[in-house]
C-alpha cells in the first residue's frame, strides 16, 4: 500500500482524497498556490508545500512544480483528483519516470482518450456506437462549416481536448456558426491549451448517462453501474443521481458492456467513466471517456457502499479489484447537488469574494457533505467557483428527493450569491419528481427555476429589518438598561428602507415601533428566521430561498441586475473579449453588451433593460477589475 500521498489538487476533492488516505494510515501532502495559503485542504494535510502564484498555469497546472514538491516531501505517489493535471498524459508519464506511483490510468490510456476526436475513432473500431459527426484533423473554417451543413443543424461544437462544458456551443442556424465556433475555440484554448474542435449532431432531448468502470493491472474490469447527469446548465452538470431513473436491467447491461469494451480497448487501469447520450428510443451513443475520478462519484459510493478512492489507491499499489461484478449490487437511491458561487438570476454568472457565513446540515447515514471551504474562505477568480457538493441517499428516489429538499433548506451561505435556492427549486419541481429528465430540463423550466422578479415575503423583510436595527434598539437585560427612546406620552417610531442587494431599484419601507420587548415592524414582531448580517448587508434564509437585503447606499449597478441605474460594472475580474455595442446603440433588455472572459469561460453581460448606450469605457483585450465601469446607458422611460 502507498505510504505517502501527494494530492495535486485543491478544494473539496483534495479534502475528500485526504479523508480516505488518512483512514488507511497514509501520510497526506497538500500543494497550494499563494491564493490558497490558508485554504481548508492545506490545513487538513499532514504537510503542505507552496507550488507557485495564484494563476493555475503557474501552480496547479505546473507539472514541474508538483514533481519538485513530491521530491522535497518524499512522497511515493501522486493523486491528481479531477481537473488540472488529472488527465495530462505527459504528467502521468513524468510521474512514472520519476519513480512515483501515478494514481490513475497509464499515460497511454490517458493519451488515447485525451482527444475527443481520436477517442471516437477508437470507439468506432471497438464497436461502441457514436453520434454522427465530424472528428477530423482539418480545422479550417471552410471544412468545419461544410461538415456542419452535412451533419445538419442543430449541431454541437465541442473542444476536442477538454470537458466540463468549456469550449462547447450549440448552434441552431448556419448564420451563427462562425461566431459560436470562434467563441468555442477561445474557451478551449484558454482552458486546455488546444483550440481544436469536433462537430456532432445535436440530439433532441437526450439524457446524459455515464457508466463508472474500474479496471486493475491483472486483467479484470467491471462496471459500478450508471449515473444520470442530465440536469445541466451551460453543458455543465448540476444534479447527478444513481441509479438512473427508469433504467432497465437490459439497457444497463448493454451500456455497461459497451463501457467495459471501451476501457479494455485502451488497456485501462483504475477508475474511469464512459459517458453516453441516451435518446428517447433507447439508443445510446459514446460521448467521451473521463480517465479520472468524477465529481459525481459520491452517488455511486452511496448506492454500492464502496469507497472509490480506496479502490484507486489499492489498484495503483498493484492489488487486484477488491470485488467481482457479482459481488456488487445497487441499494437505494442517491442524488448529488453541486453548490456553486454563481448567480442563476444573472445567467449563472460566477461570483468571487469571501464566504461570510457557511452552515451545512449535519452529516449522517443519509446526508454527506464534500467541501473545501469554511466560513471566511474566499472564492478566487483563478479557479472553479464550486463551494462543495451535497449528497443524499435513501431507500428509493422519492425518499431521496425529500432528503435533498431538507438538506438544501438547511444549507445557509452568505457573503456572495450561490445556486442553493435554484437547486431547491429543482428538487421541488414536479417534473423532477417524475424522473427521466433530459439535458434540456433547466431551459425548459426556466420560468419556474429562475425567479428574477421575486419580492421577499413580509416575514423575510421583518427579519431583515430586525437584524439591521441599531443594537441600542434591541431588548437589553432589563427596563433600566433600555436606551431605545422610551417616553411617557408617546412611542418612538422610525422607519427603515431595505433594498434587494441584487436589485437596488426594489425598495421596501419598514415602519418600526420600539417596545420593551423588542421592535414591532409593520405592526408585527420580527420573524424568527435564520439570518446573517455583515456590514449592513443581511442574508435571510426562508423556505429554501435565500434573500440578500441591504440599506440603500450606492446608485451603481452590475450588469444584468435590472436596476434603474445607468452604469454597467464588471461583475468579476477578467478580460474583455468582445464588445457588441457602441455609443448611440439602442438596446433592449437582455441584449448582449460585452463578452467577459473569466474563470476559463466566456460570460455575456446583457442589458438590464431597454435603453441607449451613452459611452463605452473599455475595449477588447482590457484586463478589468471587479466593479470597473464598462459602459453607461440611458434607460428608456
Amino acid at each position: 500500500m502507498i505510504r505517502s500521498l501527494l494530492i495535486a489538487n485543491r478544494g473539496e476533492i483534495a479534502c475528500r482524497i485526504m479523508r480516505t488516505a488518512k483512514r488507511l494510515g497514509i501520510r497526506t501532502i497538500a500543494v497550494f498556490s499563494d491564493a490558497d495559503r490558508d485554504a481548508l485542504h492545506v490545513r487538513s494535510a499532514d504537510e503542505a508545500v507552496r507550488i507557485g502564484p495564484a494563476p493555475a498555469r503557474d501552480s496547479y497546472l505546473s507539472a514541474d512544480a508538483v514533481l519538485v514538491a513530491a521530491w522535497q516531501t518524499g512522497a511515493d505517489a501522486i493523486h491528481a483528483g479531477y481537473g488540472f493535471l488529472s488527465e495530462n498524459a505527459l504528467f502521468a508519464e513524468a510521474c512514472t519516470n520519476a519513480g512515483l506511483i501515478f494514481v490513475g490510468p497509464p499515460a497511454s490510456a490517458i493519451a488515447a482518450m485525451g482527444s475527443k476526436s481520436a477517442a471516437k475513432t477508437l470507439m468506432a473500431k471497438a464497436g461502441v456506437p457514436l453520434v454522427p459527426g465530424y472528428h477530423g484533423g482539418d480545422q479550417t473554417l471552410a471544412t468545419l462549416t461544410r461538415e456542419a451543413a452535412r451533419i445538419g443543424y442543430p449541431v454541437l461544437i465541442k473542444a476536442s481536448a477538454g470537458g466540463g462544458g468549456k469550449g462547447m456551443k450549440a448552434v441552431s442556424v448556419p448564420a451563427d456558426f462562425e461566431t459560436e465556433l470562434a467563441s468555442a475555440r477561445r474557451e478551449a484554448k484558454s482552458a486546455f491549451g488546444d483550440d481544436s474542435v469536433l462537430i456532432e449532431r445535436y440530439l433532441d432531448r437526450p439524457r446524459h448517462i455515464e457508466i463508472q468502470v474500474f479496471a486493475d493491472s491483472h486483467g479484470h474490469c467491471l462496471s459500478l453501474f450508471e449515473r444520470d447527469c442530465s440536469i445541466q446548465r451551460r453543458h455543465q452538470k448540476v444534479i447527478e443521481e444513481a441509479p438512473a431513473p427508469g433504467m432497465t436491467e437490459t439497457l444497463r447491461t448493454r451500456m455497461s458492456a459497451a463501457a467495459i469494451a471501451a476501457a479494455r480497448s485502451i488497456g485501462y487501469v483504475g477508475a474511469g467513466t464512459v459517458e453516453f447520450l441516451l435518446d428517447a428510443g433507447g439508443g445510446f451513443y459514446f460521448m467521451e471517456m473521463n480517465t479520472r475520478l468524477q465529481v459525481e462519484h459520491p452517488v455511486t459510493e452511496f448506492i454500492t457502499g464502496l469507497d472509490l478512492v480506496e479502490w484507486q489507491l489499492r489498484i495503483a499499489s498493484g492489488e487486484p479489484l477488491p470485488k467481482t461484478q457479482d459481488e456488487i449490487a445497487i441499494t437505494g437511491h442517491a442524488i448529488e447537488a453541486r453548490i456553486y458561487a454563481e448567480d442563476p438570476d444573472r445567467d449563472f454568472l460566477p461570483q468571487t469574494g469571501t464566504i461570510q457565513h457557511l452552515t451545512f446540515p449535519q452529516a449522517n447515514a443519509n446526508v454527506r457533505i464534500d467541501t473545501g471551504f469554511e466560513a471566511g474562505g474566499a472564492i478566487r477568480r483563478h479557479y472553479d467557483p464550486m463551494i462543495g457538493k451535497l449528497i443524499v441517499w435513501d431507500k428509493d428516489r422519492p425518499a431521496a428527493i425529500k432528503q435533498l429538499e431538507g438538506a438544501l433548506s438547511q444549507t445557509h451561505i452568505a457573503g456572495l450569491a450561490t445556486n442553493v435556492p435554484f437547486l431547491g427549486r429543482i428538487a421541488r419541481h414536479p417534473a423532477f419528481a417524475t424522473g427521466g429528465a433530459d439535458t434540456g430540463f433547466i431551459p425548459r423550466h426556466e420560468a419556474d427555476l429562475i425567479v428574477t422578479a421575486a419580492v421577499p415575503p413580509d416575514a423575510v423583510l421583518r427579519a431583515a429589518a430586525a437584524a439591521l436595527l441599531p443594537a441600542t434598539a434591541k431588548p437589553s437585560a432589563g427596563p433600566w438598561d433600555q436606551t431605545d427612546g422610551w417616553r411617557m406620552n408617546g412611542t418612538l417610531r422610525d422607519h427603515l428602507t431595505l433594498t434587494l442587494t441584487a436589485d437596488p431599484a426594489k425598495r421596501f419601507r419598514q415602519e418600526v415601533l420600539y417596545g420593551v420587548h423588542g421592535p414591532i415592524i409593520n405592526g408585527e414582531t420580527a420573524a424568527g428566521l435564520p439570518c446573517f448580517e455583515h456590514n449592513g448587508d443581511v442574508t435571510v434564509f426562508s423556505g429554501g430561498e435565500t434573500w440578500r437585503l441591504t440599506r440603500p447606499a450606492s446608485d451603481s449597478v452590475r450588469a444584468g441586475s435590472g436596476s434603474a441605474m445607468d452604469r454597467v460594472l464588471s461583475p468579476m475580474p477578467g478580460q474583455i473579449i468582445a464588445i457588441h455595442v457602441g455609443a448611440g446603440t439602442s438596446v433592449t433588455k437582455g441584449s448582449p453588451l460585452i463578452v467577459l472572459g473569466a474563470m476559463k469561460m466566456e460570460h455575456i453581460l446583457r442589458a438590464p433593460r431597454d435603453g441607449t448606450i451613452e459611452a463605452v469605457a473599455c475595449q477588447p483585450g482590457d484586463q478589468v477589475t471587479e466593479g470597473r465601469e464598462l459602459l453607461r446607458f440611458t434607460a428608456t422611460p
